[in-house]
């Protein structure tokens, strides 16, 4: 088995076993490929059934030079995830990364906006074009219901059960979930729905998504982005953002306001409360008035 048939067969058991998302699977696949990369450059002919831990811990060492170490943590608990792949298949007995220690990263506090900030960054959208209505809707599905930027390119008109306040979500692993909507937010989807979406020229097979182009076809992550950083230069927000900003800031204003942390993680999809828990962190002024406010011993 050579390597780019092994990282080939390795895609199709993300894809149809593990269910995961075309992005899950390409960032995994970009860091097997720098593994190969690095044993072609250096002539080594170990194939993916017989390389070593010396081999791998020495691509690691190296690896440290050039990378951080949130990266070469994703990059190592990749490679385990896929030489445990070759076990499972009867091409290997061992994992050859077993003794190789993640280096300790610490949690990344999410950035976050604060309302008047989201309430600058739509009110700078021109409603005189087409495309504005869209983006008020997008950034207010963005922030209303804290979904990741691939949920919200799938969202599909079948997906909004508008008369039961809730929208259908499929997440990371093709897990589905309900998340509740506003009326403040189905307003501006319709919005959208009936004043511009119904006078794209629709291609047939993204009839059901919910947010377009011009061209009337499903929009790109890249340009999820592009929108939001371009109202970002508008504003002049010193900080830098991302569709995952809007998800981050959902969340901590339901936190600063209340909301109960195992209802955040349901809306999130987060299959464990502790990814959530990193929202609890997130606001350490906002936690102290709390106690300050709240507790008998102030």
């Amino acid at each position: 088995m050579n390597w780019q048939q092994a990282i080939q067969d390795y895609q199709n058991y993300l894809k149809i076993e593990r269910g995961l998302s075309k992005n899950s699977i390409t960032n995994y696949t970009m860091d097997l490929q720098k593994l190969a990369g690095y044993l072609e450059e250096l002539e080594i002919g170990e194939k993916p059934e017989k390389i070593d831990k010396d081999t791998v811990q020495q691509f690691i060492y190296d690896l440290a030079k050039t990378v951080n170490p949130r990266t070469q943590a994703r990059i190592i608990s990749g490679l385990k995830g896929f030489f445990n792949y070759l076990i499972f298949e009867d091409y290997r007995e061992d994992n050859p990364m077993e003794l190789i220690e993640t280096p300790k990263i610490g949690r990344k506090l999410p950035d976050t906006l604060s309302v008047d900030e989201i309430n600058d960054l739509i009110n700078a959208i021109d409603l005189s074009k087409p495309e504005g209505e869209r983006n008020r809707a997008i950034l207010e599905t963005l922030y209303g219901c804290g979904l990741r930027v691939s949920e919200l390119i799938n969202l599909k008109l079948s997906d909004l059960y508008f008369d039961e306040d809730f929208i259908k979500v499929t997440g990371k692993g093709n897990k589905q979930r309900f998340v509740p909507i506003s009326d403040f937010n189905k307003k501006y989807i319709n919005l959208y729905r009936n004043q511009v979406r119904v006078h794209l020229p629709i291609h047939k097979e993204h009839q059901d998504f919910v947010f377009l182009n011009r061209r009337g076809k499903q929009l790109t992550r890249a340009m999820i982005f592009t929108i939001i950083k371009q109202l970002a230069e508008q504003i002049g927000l010193k900080k830098s953002i991302s569709p995952h900003t809007f998800r981050h800031s959902f969340a901590t204003h339901l936190l600063e306001n209340g909301a109960d942390l195992r209802a955040i993680q349901q809306m999130l999809g987060h299959e464990s409360i502790t990814t959530t828990e990193v929202y609890m962190h997130v606001n350490r002024v906002h936690l102290s008035k709390v106690l300050n406010e709240f507790h008998p011993r102030k």
